[in-house]
């Protein structure tokens, strides 16, 4: 269910202000279920609407509870928000760890909120089975109510498997077009002395594991592939006392306009 189970609970929230921009920041991160448990305003009024801007079926649609037991009912995992340690309680984990548990349910799930002043009693906290802290300064630790929703709500959306990445993903170079291009590589710098027999294998390695570890697209292999072709065309016509023509680009690999299909140009 990802993203559509998990409940935000803002336990007696005071700031119109603050709940709004909490609102905006879950629609920001495609969270849709509200839930204020004795609100100490109107989570409707003209200042919650205003900072929420477009979020405002959020607030619309908010479930308002007299109890935090009522806000969990039917949920079957809880984490709570707190900005100290308790000394009858496990330690406190952080977002990375704890807010992926409520990603993985197929059930309702729930992040919870204390009041602005005083954060969540131990009763309250008692109600959840994980405690996190998000890290912060010593100097100065305490988060305001929206600000603490909003980086959640970020973490839950970047760990969630159905976010789709923030760049497209490229098809990456295949393992049998990689090994052509470090024999073909491995020729050249033979050829130049840069390697020798006795050092090749070696030598190569190092190329290989570079290559390995910067996962080239088919399309960058190609590039890589046409600057040795031209290397070795430069080398070949040097040996003839031939002058190398003015367009390089005619003896080289180039890519289409999307960056991915390397085609080979034709030099005669």
């Amino acid at each position: 269910m990802g993203l559509k189970q998990i409940r935000i609970i803002l336990v007696e929230p005071k700031g119109p202000l603050n709940v709004g921009s909490a609102a905006r920041a879950m629609k920001n991160f495609g969270l849709g279920r509200l839930v204020l448990v004795n609100p100490q305003c109107d989570p409707l009024s003209d200042e919650a609407k205003r900072m929420a801007v477009s979020a405002g079926e959020i607030l619309e649609n908010a479930q308002i509870t007299s109890s935090l037991i009522d806000g969990l009912t039917g949920c079957l995992w809880a984490v709570a928000t707190t900005a100290r340690e308790r000394s009858d309680a496990a330690p406190l984990e952080s977002p990375e760890t704890a807010l992926p548990r409520l990603l993985e349910m197929d059930h309702p799930t729930a992040l919870i909120f204390g009041p602005e002043e005083r954060g969540l009693s131990n009763a309250e906290l008692a109600m959840a089975q994980c405690r996190m802290r998000i890290p912060t300064h010593p100097e100065y630790p305490t988060l305001n109510l929206a600000q603490t929703v909003a980086l959640c709500a970020y973490e839950l959306f970047r760990q969630n498997p159905q976010t789709p990445p923030s760049h497209p993903v490229k098809e990456p170079a295949s393992l049998d077009s990689m090994e052509a291009y470090i024999e073909h590589l491995s020729s050249l710098l033979l050829e130049i002395g840069y390697l020798y027999p006795h050092t090749k294998n070696s030598r190569m390695a190092k190329f290989r594991q570079l290559l390995h570890r910067a996962h080239p697209t088919s399309g960058e292999l190609a590039l890589l592939r046409g600057v040795v072709s031209q290397m070795e065309w430069a080398l070949e016509n040097a040996k003839r006392g031939e002058n190398a023509p003015a367009d390089v680009e005619k003896s080289i690999s180039i890519l289409d306009s999307e960056g991915d299909n390397p085609r080979k140009a034709i030099n005669k």
